[in-house]
């Protein structure tokens, strides 16, 4: 039985939670079965209008992404799109699996942020319905998953709950966003919760890895922690999916050119972007 529920408020378009990718890996490693990982929806645009009423345009769009790419080290396809994309209907897709298909939530939000960094315009059925099939769902089903009446409800719950942040995450202010009613989560933001009591503790925004890791330590002192993986086709054996470098890299608790050389020896890469995604050749 867990010892620590950890909600996640996230988004599949938001890059600040994909390159937060490899903290949520490593303290799964460390923690095991002890952590229990819940996943909520922020909604961050219903339509591609909302962020041009905003002024984040394709352009100021590509620039970020080429920053964010470059100083967290995930792989992004930074050329301009065509256009912004809405991210509802995959918070949808992701939803529904949530609620139908629980087993494939993780991998359906991790195909669909693969697909929309890799370019592909998040709120096209197109680019749904091939994340569903790589998560190994059927994208009709998953579709028709989406458009119940339990989805919506969920939906409006998971964006209601990520607008209306805990008291505490106030103290760290900067790490929230503006929206018409108040402040609301950024992506990845997580409410921390110590199963025994009830103890829950908000931690928003994008975080340095020791923030979480002091958090969980200090809720339950006396949880244990697993060692560092030992190799690199150790982390890509237990997580079953191609990884970034950097993803191994955090996990391993060394340096990315380390972790890329490990990974040089024993996996093949996809490049995207910066980088790209490891397979072991076994696998392949």
């Amino acid at each position: 039985m867990a010892d620590v529920c950890i909600t996640e408020y996230t988004d599949p378009g938001c890059p600040w939670a994909y390159s937060a990718e490899p903290f949520r890996r490593r303290l799964s490693w460390l923690y095991g079965d002890a952590l229990e990982w819940r996943v909520r929806m922020v909604g961050l645009a219903a339509s591609p209008e909302e962020y041009a009423e905003k002024g984040f345009t394709p352009a100021r769009q590509a620039a970020a992404f080429r920053t964010i790419s470059r100083e967290h080290r995930m792989p992004i396809d930074t050329r301009e799109r065509e256009r912004m994309a809405a991210t509802i209907p995959a918070c949808r897709a992701v939803i529904a699996a949530r609620l139908h298909a629980p087993e494939a939530t993780r991998a359906l939000l991790r195909r669909l942020r693969i697909r929309n960094f890799s370019g592909e315009l998040l709120d096209t059925p197109q680019t749904i319905a091939g994340a569903a099939a790589d998560a190994g769902l059927d994208p009709a089903q998953l579709q028709a998953w989406a458009e119940g009446d339990d989805v919506t409800a969920a939906l409006e719950e998971d964006m209601a709950a990520s607008r209306a942040p805990l008291p505490a995450a106030r103290i760290l202010d900067d790490k929230l966003a503006n929206w018409s009613g108040g402040r609301r989560y950024t992506c990845p933001s997580y409410e921390i919760v110590r199963i025994s009591d009830g103890v829950k503790i908000a931690v928003p925004g994008f975080q340095p890895f020791a923030v979480y890791d002091v958090i969980t330590a200090n809720l339950v002192p006396g949880l244990e922690r697993r060692e560092p993986a030992s190799a690199a086709e150790e982390v890509l054996a237990w997580t079953g999916t191609p990884l970034a470098t950097q993803e191994v890299a955090v996990v391993r608790d060394i340096s990315f050119d380390e972790a890329h050389e490990e990974l040089s020896r024993v996996a093949d890469l996809r490049p995207l972007g910066y980088d790209g995604f490891w397979t072991l050749r076994a696998a392949a």
